[in-house]
Formats: C-alpha cells, sequence, structure tokens
C-alpha cells in the first residue's frame, strides 16, 4: 500500500497495546478513532471489547479497511475530521472516548475539536508530535506552557503519558512522538471570552501581561495588578482567569 497524505503508520504492538490500556476500555465502550489507516489500533480496540466508529478522509483506505477488517461492532465513516461533527458520531448509553494517530501538521485543531466535543466523550488519548504533547500537558513556568496548554487545562485534565520513537513508525517520522490523555470536563461550559483572553495573554510570550492585553484592557488598569510585569506563561489558568476577572471588576 502506498503513503497518502503524509501518513506514519504506527507498527509497534507494543505502544498500540499501551494506548488501548490508556482508555481503560471495557464492552460498553464506543471509540471514535480519527484517522485509523491500515486499522492497525483500530484492530486492537475491537479486540479489547470496544465498538468502533473509525473517521477516514482517505478514499483509499476506506475501500482497504472495509476489505480488511469487517466486524459487527465496527463502523468506518469518510469524513475529515476538521469537518466532522464529533458529538454526532458519539452512541447513546455508552462511554464515548476519543482516540488517534494525529497528522502533525493538524494536530492542534484537531485538539481543540476534542475539547469542544467534551459534553459528548470522557476522555481524548492521542499520538502526536512530542514537542506538542509537550505542550499539550505543560504546566507553568515550564518551557512548553502556551495557549494550547492553558486550553486544554481550561477543558480537560492533561497528561503525557509516554513517549514513542520514530521508529515505531512506518515509514518514520522525522521527530520522536508521545501519547497524551485528555480527560475531559464534560460540566465546564463553553468560555469564549475567557479563550479570548487566554489568546491575547499568549499572543506574544516574551512580552508581558501589561503589553499583551493593552488590546482588551486601560493600561493603568493593567498597571496596577501585581501580575502585570510578569508573563503569561509564570500563571496558571486559574490565577489567569483571577487576572481577567479583577480587571473586568474594574
Amino acid at each position: 500500500m502506498p503513503r497518502r497524505l503524509g501518513q506514519h503508520f504506527l507498527r509497534d504492538e507494543k505502544v498500540l497495546e499501551r494506548i488501548v490500556r490508556a482508555l481503560n476500555l471495557d464492552e460498553n465502550a464506543h471509540v471514535v478513532e480519527i484517522g485509523p489507516g491500515k486499522g492497525a489500533l483500530t484492530r486492537k480496540l475491537l479486540a479489547a471489547g470496544a465498538a468502533v466508529t473509525a473517521l477516514e478522509v482517505d478514499p483509499y483506505l476506506l475501500d482497504y479497511l472495509a476489505a480488511s477488517l469487517p466486524h459487527e461492532r465496527l463502523r468506518v465513516v469518510p469524513g475529515d475530521a476538521l469537518d466532522a461533527d464529533l458529538p454526532a458520531l458519539a452512541q447513546p448509553d455508552r462511554r464515548n472516548v476519543i482516540a488517534g494517530n494525529l497528522p502533525y501538521y493538524i494536530t492542534s485543531p484537531l485538539v481543540r475539536r476534542a475539547l469542544a466535543a467534551r459534553a459528548s466523550f470522557e476522555q481524548a488519548v492521542f499520538l502526536v508530535q512530542k514537542e506538542v504533547a509537550e505542550r499539550i500537558a505543560a504546566r507553568k513556568g515550564s518551557k512548553g506552557y502556551s495557549f494550547l496548554s492553558a486550553l486544554c487545562r481550561l477543558y480537560s485534565e492533561p497528561e503525557l503519558l509516554f513517549g514513542v520513537k520514530r521508529g515505531s513508525f512506518q515509514p518514520p517520522p522525522k521527530v520522536d512522538s508521545a501519547v497524551v490523555r485528555l480527560s475531559l470536563a464534560a460540566a465546564v461550559p463553553e468560555q469564549a471570552e475567557v479563550e479570548r483572553f487566554l489568546g491575547a495573554a499568549f499572543l506574544h510570550p516574551r512580552k508581558t501581561l501589561r503589553n499583551n492585553l493593552k488590546p482588551l484592557f486601560d493600561d493603568a488598569l493593567i498597571s496596577a495588578q501585581p501580575e502585570a510585569g510578569l508573563r503569561a506563561q509564570q500563571l496558571d489558568v486559574e490565577e489567569l482567569i483571577d487576572l481577567r476577572r479583577r480587571l473586568l471588576a474594574g
């Protein structure tokens, strides 16, 4: 089978099994798998007793999966995960989770779509580029702490589970990867204005909050806050939200 759409297919059996274990599957579980590729992870998910909805954008791989992996608990759905209605793929009365080996160039938007679907899914386990995994799980003060880190902590509990060497893939990518788990916070409502504030706070990583937040608040009001001279990377999400609350109170 030719390599298509830049995929790097995971072939390491031990890594596949660790991903399945991270999902804590049982016979009541339903997995929406993003980009099943040749079905290596799909087979493991089915063997663990879960029902699987595999979302695949490549018509060639859709045909391959249909021919090579017929199973009563598998539904293969054509579609791009960047456009698909993920909550509509969840199954009622089941424990719904998301999994996938995400293409490096669209990891951030796919993670954001998983966060947005948190009311329908309990968790998401993704195989991503190691650098992105570190950003997803980063805490304040660490090198990778960013807007993506803050967004993940706003809507989930992110964990970096384990690293994956490039030799685990065919063909091998040029970078190492890692597996992250997002325990999604279904009870947290959408907070568009908080997201906007966090985006502004992290916009220029080397600038202070005083400079980054000028487009949103009066300079004198920002300067009066004890955090004004700090960078966003020095505050955790709760501290940033508290700062926003004080600024709004004037």
